[in-house]
């Protein structure tokens, strides 16, 4: 089975071929520059006199990356040749021996028998010159008002659509393995962190939720970009529409899309949708990276907060004793590599006027490599936590500080009328004292005047999670509403990434 790095490195060798003279003295090239060859013969050669060079080819290729583009290229394509023969611009017969080309071609892909030529630029003149081959004369029609300006930007349309909704699901599988794990953590808790410092403690149920929440938004983002990319820009041409009767509204509804284009140089000419969908996937590389990082620490000696599944984690080439939590360390380093992909990208758009440039081939690499590892990470973390055991007597020693109900004690005497400054000053050199070592700060509390028994209680271990009573807050009777909350909203976010494509008409 060869893999796009194969063909590429096989179109090269073959694009290297010597020209033929073309009648006139050929200008001296540096040593290792190849000379054109004619062996390449492209879409674009009758403008042409003599065949492009071997770099040209090299440099400007995009089907060692592009060609998981095909099955919507070919789908594209498809609406197009029925767009065309219901202008009458084909015949009945020229149509069927086109989509019989398009379905031939795309059985030779699917199996991996497609035989890509030394003038395949791209997958979208590799399709169409199969095509052609397969065809006959029906074939060289299947370009007809058509560019590969708004064909490409139909392909990667279509592509967005079918990924972000598959990348989607896979944060709903994500936020399910969350859901589970607060369900079974019951009424276990665990230092909450403000500065990485331990501020107040929380229930397990409320810190794993914080993320299925966060993920939700993430959902949304998706719905939202998934608007905005599900317009046809097929009919826009290179630039500027077609003087043939071609109806961009058709073919849209073919291929599934909600709208088509207003403005054929936008159609072709701008990457926002790409961009946008790159943000959205780069919000969630750094949801997931904050989340690799509290495993790192969770499941570090000085946590232990929780144990990674040896299917899971990796060991070390030299050191017999180590579990590394690999998945979750690689979630922070692909994020800025996400983060980079986006930022790239951005870099190309900012200066490009319009309408299709052809900067915008650079769109696709980041966009594949950032769909490729938030995918591949939402799986992997999901795993890794599903599969992960809590030590909650760790976790809860650790949340059974005394200080951890400092605020507890600063609204006991907010209650009874102390105003919240002079409370928090009461608190805050109690808690002074215990740290020097005075005596501990319960029994400090114990002793104070404004303060006694009743405070003191306050401090006894697991008691101050429970006072979290606030909706949305950390305690038990809020989290436990939450959790029915978050249900309904996964039960929703479910439902519309399994029903989120319609099907073709």
């Amino acid at each position: 089975m060869s893999t796009p790095d194969d063909n590429a490195q096989d179109n090269a060798s073959a694009r290297e071929a010597p020209a033929t003279s073309r009648g006139r003295e050929q200008p001296k090239r540096s040593e290792g520059q190849s000379r054109p060859t004619s062996t390449a013969k492209t879409l674009w050669h009758g403008r042409f006199e003599g065949g492009p060079s071997a770099e040209l080819m090299a440099f400007t290729e995009s089907l060692s990356f592009d060609r998981r583009l095909w099955p919507d290229d070919i789908e594209g394509s498809r609406a197009h040749v029925i767009g065309l023969t219901r202008a009458r611009l084909i015949t009945e017969a020229e149509r069927d021996a086109i989509l019989a080309a398009l379905d031939q071609a795309g059985g030779e892909l699917l199996s991996d028998s497609f035989v890509f030529a030394p003038s395949d630029e791209d997958i979208h003149t590799a399709i169409e010159r199969r095509v052609t081959e397969i065809a006959g004369p029906a074939g060289a029609k299947l370009h007809t008002g058509r560019s590969r300006n708004d064909q490409s930007a139909t392909g990667v349309r279509l592509w967005l659509k079918r990924e972000l909704i598959v990348v989607a699901q896979r944060i709903v599988a994500l936020q399910h393995v969350l859901l589970d794990s607060a369900v079974e953590a019951r009424d276990g808790y665990l230092p909450g962190y403000t500065h990485m410092q331990r501020a107040q403690p929380v229930l397990l149920a409320h810190h794993l939720l914080a993320h299925g929440w966060a993920l939700g938004r993430d959902i949304d983002r998706i719905r939202g970009t998934l608007a905005r990319v599900d317009i046809s820009p097929l009919g826009a041409g290179a630039l500027a529409g077609s003087s043939l009767p071609l109806d961009p509204a058709f073919t849209a509804e073919q291929l599934g899309f909600a709208n088509t284009f207003e403005n054929s140089l936008d159609a072709v000419g701008s990457r926002d949708h790409i961009a946008e969908a790159l943000f959205d996937l780069t919000l969630i590389a750094i949801n997931l990276s904050r989340i690799g990082e509290e495993w790192v620490l969770w499941t570090s000696a000085e946590f232990g907060f929780a144990e990674l599944d040896d299917g899971y984690a990796t060991g070390s080439s030299m050191l017999p004793q180590k579990k590394n939590p690999d998945i979750a360390e690689l979630a922070r380093g692909k994020a800025g590599r996400v983060i980079g992909d986006l930022t790239g990208l951005l870099a190309t758009m900012k200066g490009l006027p319009l309408s299709y440039n052809r900067d915008y081939q650079e769109d696709k690499e980041p966009l594949f490599d950032a769909m490729d590892q938030v995918r591949l990470g939402l799986g992997a973390i999901a795993g890794m936590i599903a599969t992960a055991t809590f030590d909650i007597r760790r976790m809860q020693a650790a949340a059974d500080s005394e200080t951890g109900s400092a605020t507890d004690l600063a609204e006991w005497l907010v209650e009874r009328d102390v105003p919240f400054r002079e409370a928090h000053a009461i608190v805050g050199s109690l808690v002074r004292e215990a740290l020097a070592g005075e005596s501990s700060l319960r029994n400090l509390v114990a002793h104070h005047p404004r303060l006694g028994d009743e405070a003191a209680a306050l401090v006894a271990p697991g008691v101050a999670v429970t006072r979290r009573t606030t909706p949305g807050g950390a305690g038990p009777k809020p989290v436990a509403v939450q959790i029915e909350r978050f249900r309904a909203a996964l039960a929703g976010w479910a439902n519309w990434s399994e029903f989120a494509l319609p099907a073709r008409p």
